[in-house]
């Protein structure tokens, strides 16, 4: 290159690593042969650089009911926290940072997000806090969260401090088949929460953002125990490879209901939902086999319930079934449940019922505003209601649709 003559954009750009940079760059430089175990030792040793001690990597447990100390040499270690009322649990559910000032100190409880699905928090203690140390920190509970998730697909030690109760096979491979419980980009948003979290078996939920178009499918396997957890892998699977191929509504259904059919014989079903919502025009497709109607939930209440044509459920070789079409506001909010949240009832009592769904869906979204947090306290305060037992699977999947578009994220300041 000539003496004197620069590349485009690089001009007045200083290249040499800063203290931010080097704090971070440790952690990027060493995350791809870093045994899981020796993520907790350096991520303290980083934060002492900040004048932070007292460190703590906190996961939400399967209930989500708590927030539980993740063990490790470096690491302090307390008892669980609960979800609700607590400083980590509610930089958890906001997904912001929250501080506690003490003698001398303030605690700081940062959000752990993998992209935008929440897997704990992290807490840290300083005796002060500035803008600076705010933004180095929350970019390193952003680090660690992303290190978690990756080393999670290897190591069992996670899913074991996660663990509050023994947990079925069946529950094993459900929760083995799941996305993250909770997605969020400028347009969309959404969050699903299994019930009972440690005996879960015919229930389950996917879903994936391609381009602008979010696809989801909800199915309900017929049964308890590992025959309906088999049920529900084969049928996310045959969901997932048609998905991915492309294809309509009406052949997911088909593909779907070939796969139960031949593997598991006529006498054997699973309910099914399947969506595709246009991010950038909310326009709604669905196929229902089979499956309670999702309701609408507009303005803070429940304003509609997405009836449809209904085909049999999947198994049963039922008719190609009308895709049905609706376009949604921003701000809409579309729940989907599967048949054991209206249908529990206690032995020789009536069923709980859609209409108490909906008073109780009515009561919780004015409590509360966030998508993730609305799914779970409506789950556990269904729970209750319905006598703190859940005799059948109970599965919720909210999405809120916002419109606009994030084009924004890709542009530099």
């Amino acid at each position: 290159m000539t003496e004197g003559v620069q590349r485009p954009g690089t001009f007045g750009v200083d290249r040499s690593e800063g203290f931010g940079e080097r704090l971070l760059g440790v952690l990027l430089d060493r995350a791809h042969e870093m045994p899981p175990q020796l993520i907790a030792p350096l991520v303290a040793e980083e934060v002492a650089r900040v004048g932070g001690r007292d460190l703590s990597i906190l996961l939400q447990d399967y209930e989500q009911m708590l927030m539980v100390p993740l063990p490790g040499r470096g690491l302090t270690v307390g008892d669980p926290e609960p979800v609700e009322g607590s400083p980590a649990g509610e930089a958890f559910l906001r997904r912001r940072t929250v501080e506690v000032p003490g003698e001398g100190a303030v605690r700081m409880y940062l959000p752990l997000l993998d992209g935008s699905d929440q897997i704990g928090a992290m807490a840290v203690t300083l005796d002060s806090v500035d803008d600076d140390d705010r933004r180095l920190l929350r970019r390193l509970a952003g680090l660690v969260a992303d290190m978690i998730v990756t080393k999670d697909a290897y190591t069992d030690l996670f899913f074991q401090a996660r663990r509050r109760a023994p947990m079925s096979v069946a529950a094993e491979i459900q929760w083995s088949l799941l996305p993250p419980l909770s997605m969020t980009v400028p347009q969309v948003e959404v969050a699903g929460i299994l019930e009972p979290a440690y005996d879960v078996a015919g229930d389950s939920f996917d879903y994936a953002l391609n381009g602008d178009i979010l696809h989801v499918a909800m199915i309900d396997a017929m049964g308890h125990g590992l025959d309906a957890a088999t049920m529900a892998t084969v049928a996310i699977g045959a969901y997932r490879h048609t998905r991915r191929a492309n294809t309509g509504l009406s052949q997911v259904y088909a593909f779907m209901d070939k796969a139960i059919n031949e593997q598991f014989g006529h006498d054997h079903f699973v309910t099914a939902q399947m969506m595709c919502l246009n991010i950038g025009t909310g326009r709604l497709q669905w196929v229902n086999a089979g499956h309670p109607a999702p309701l609408l939930i507009r303005d803070g209440a429940v304003v509609d319930r997405l009836e449809s044509p209904t085909t049999l459920p999947v198994g049963f070789g039922g008719e190609q079934p009308k895709v049905t079409e609706r376009v949604l506001r921003p701000g809409d909010r579309l729940l989907c449940f599967t048949d054991g949240l209206i249908e529990e009832h206690q032995a020789g009592g009536e069923q709980f019922g859609e209409e108490q769904l909906i008073e109780w869906t009515n009561r919780v979204v004015r409590e509360q505003t966030a998508v993730r947090a609305v799914v779970r306290a409506l789950s556990h305060a269904l729970k209750q209601e319905r006598g703190g037992t859940t005799s059948d699977d109970a599965t919720m999947f909210l999405i809120e649709w916002r419109g606009g578009d994030a084009d924004h994220l890709a542009v530099l300041d």
